[in-house]
């Protein structure tokens, strides 16, 4: 497991997210962001994993992450996302949306902007689950099951759809520019289409039988009409939002709650997802015999596809391989990323050949040399 670097951190770490590159550059990633949760004190924090650091190595060893700044922050960081370069916005336990700024020249954090108590209940505060930006855009939701749009240069709120949802709002993404994606406690995937002055969703699709609460979801980044969600039993669905109000294909994937997916930005055959069960597994949906030796684990023969058969009309040709998956002729590989189960492995996020993942070990690991 050379390849991978673990640090140790003293607090459960709740959410990591590698800071954009620039598409000109062909910069590695090298800056990264974490937030924790459940401790006396939780914070925000800023790493880096670059070469070049004035910090010295004395507390370290090369490639491990060292830590430039970090910044208090009131409740559990439950989400948090990079608006651009030097901003970073949390989604706080407390129900509130905050704006923090990296100053790069002085390694220090302040808080840009604060919306205290976004989200609340009538009496009490109602934790923020989930935060998407697309600058200066940023769109929140939360257990109070309300959804709500800022925007990074007014103080106050762009637009708010209140009873979104009865249930709890777990996760929210972009779909299009103009779309998001929400999934909810009780199984279901709604698109909201924000050109529409209705505060109803556009389309509604579930997964059918248990109402399994859905905690995460992704979008191909190429072909946005596919997206990946996690949900309580650990299972991995993928759907066709243009098909059916049901998933595409279900795979067991992990054996506890599935706390993230995500797909790969610029290679979407490879997908990332990670658990409560302490695991984090990479997918891939072509096969590759020539495996480095650095990924043990290899295939996990327990991961079964239920999937459909391949939707009828349409270019064959232009079909996703996630929308033809049938693991069982070996077209999805799934290979354990970790090199033993801990606890939960909280959040993940890759970047070119750059993984990063937080857990309730009060650790983080990074691993540099993934074979996307």
């Amino acid at each position: 497991m050379e390849s991978i670097n673990a640090k140790y951190v003293s607090q459960k770490i709740s959410k990591t997210r590698w800071r954009p590159v620039s598409h000109s550059d062909l910069q590695l990633p090298e800056i990264f962001a974490t937030g924790s949760w459940d401790n006396e004190d939780n914070r925000i924090s800023i790493w880096s994993i670059g070469s070049n650091l004035s910090t010295g190595m004395e507390d370290g060893f090369e490639g491990d992450p060292q830590l430039l700044c970090e910044h208090k922050h009131d409740g559990d960081v439950l989400d948090l996302q990079f608006l651009d370069q030097d901003r970073i916005v949390t989604a706080s336990s407390t129900g509130a949306v905050t704006i923090f700024r990296h100053h790069q020249n002085s390694q220090t954090i302040s808080v840009s902007q604060l919306w205290a108590r976004a989200h609340r209940y009538p009496c009490d505060n109602a934790p923020c689950t989930s935060v998407v930006c697309s600058s200066p855009e940023i769109v929140t939701v939360g257990e109070d099951g309300r959804i709500i749009v800022f925007r990074a240069d007014q103080e106050g709120v762009v637009r708010v759809i209140e009873n979104a949802d009865s249930s709890t709002i777990h996760a929210v993404t972009y779909l299009r520019t103009t779309e998001i994606l929400t999934v909810n406690s009780i199984g279901q995937l709604k698109l909201w289409d924000f050109r529409q002055q209705s505060n109803s969703p556009s389309q509604i699709l579930s997964l059918s039988g248990d109402r399994v609460p859905l905690h995460c979801v992704d979008r191909h980044p190429n072909q946005q009409h596919i997206v990946a969600t996690g949900g309580q039993d650990g299972m991995l669905c993928v759907w066709d939002v243009r098909q059916g109000n049901t998933p595409f294909s279900l795979m067991e994937a992990h054996t506890a709650e599935m706390w993230e997916v995500h797909f790969h930005p610029t290679n979407p055959d490879h997908l990332f997802t990670c658990s409560e069960d302490g695991s984090l597994l990479h997918w891939e949906t072509s096969s590759h015999s020539d495996m480095p030796s650095f990924l043990q684990g290899g295939r996990n023969s327990s991961m079964v596809s239920r999937s459909a058969m391949a939707p009828a009309g349409g270019n064959q040709s232009l079909i996703s391989a996630w929308l033809s998956g049938d693991s069982s002729k070996g077209r999805l590989e799934t290979t354990h990323m970790l090199p033993s189960q801990t606890l939960s492995v909280n959040s993940l996020d890759v970047l070119g050949p750059c993984l990063v993942c937080g857990t309730d070990g009060e650790a983080i690991f990074v691993n540099r040399q993934v074979p996307v």
